[in-house]
């Protein structure tokens, strides 16, 4: 699955200074940008928050410096992308639950998504996105059509 540029509906973009409050700043802009989208089923509304958390969190922990959210709506699909200073890509781990950090990142993200990307750009860093469906999807036995 790709996302075509030109169907791009909006772009915001919020620097980060990864302080105090950033992951609850991330968060809010998400919420916000995603009352702008009519089709945004709560359900996807929560994996966006999902999304979110889990990529400032680690561009908080793996990275050196600020970091940039990026939000994009496409027809009926959302990229959250997250900029860091690190040029050092994601690297899935073994899930642990006996650590704080038990690896679930990577295999959360690779599930929520429909697409996930890593763009590396050094030496400023890199840019992990994750595309999910924003449409309530079909109930139980119902046919898409």
């Amino acid at each position: 699955m790709n996302v075509h540029p030109d169907s791009l509906i909006r772009l915001e973009r919020w620097p980060l200074d990864c302080g105090a409050g950033t992951l609850a700043g991330a968060r809010a802009h998400t919420r916000g940008f995603l009352r702008a989208v009519p089709e945004a089923s709560p359900a996807a509304v929560q994996d966006a928050l999902i999304l979110v958390t889990e990529l400032v969190s680690n561009a908080m922990r793996h990275a050196p410096g600020p970091c940039t959210l990026e939000l994009a709506e496409h027809a009926g699909l959302v990229t959250v992308a997250v900029s860091d200073t690190s040029t050092s890509p994601p690297r899935p781990r073994a899930i642990d639950l006996g650590v704080a950090e038990g690896g679930f990142g990577w295999h959360l993200l690779q599930r929520l998504a429909l697409l996930v990307d890593v763009r590396l750009d050094p030496p400023r860093g890199k840019t992990v996105s994750a595309t999910l469906s924003v449409a309530q999807p079909p109930a139980r036995g119902e046919v898409e059509e």
